[in-house]
């Protein structure tokens, strides 16, 4: 537990945060796979169809991405740093990823040409970006932030 007194955050706070620093550097590591791979490795790895879907992905959904994981990383490294910018950069990270989706799965057809995978892991960042922004505030509010 934490001492009221000296703000000292407990165990569990870096632990939680260094969980979500590796899950945010995940993240980025997807978004340098998707804006570097080769028409080679897509043809090899994807149909026709999905293909097409990634290819004909915005330029502003493809912001959107870079925006969320890189703003989610550096969210996670104020977390570390015991600033209180994490709560900002959180919410910056979180809007990002709900316009990445909505070209995913409003403006397109994500579920129809990738099928339920996509759906369940987006689904799984959002909550994940939902919990660190709660968590953030309240490690705010506790005094862990300055």
């Amino acid at each position: 537990m934490m001492n009221a007194l000296d703000g000292k955050p407990p165990m569990s706070f870096w632990t939680i945060s260094a969980a979500a620093l590796i899950w945010n550097l995940f993240g980025f590591m997807v978004y340098v796979m998707q804006v570097t791979v080769t028409p080679e490795v897509l043809a090899d790895s994807y149909s026709e169809e999905q293909v097409a879907f990634i290819q004909s992905t915005p330029v502003w959904a493809t912001s959107a991405f870079a925006i969320a994981v890189t703003t989610g990383v550096l969210a996670c490294v104020m977390l570390l740093l015991r600033r209180s910018w994490a709560i900002t950069l959180f919410v910056v990270s979180f809007v990002a990823v709900l316009l990445q989706n909505v070209h995913s799965f409003v403006l397109n057809n994500a579920l129809e040409v990738f099928g339920p995978p996509p759906a369940f892991i987006q689904a799984t960042v959002i909550a994940i970006g939902l919990a660190m922004i709660w968590y953030s505030r309240r490690a705010k509010e506790r005094g862990w932030l300055s």
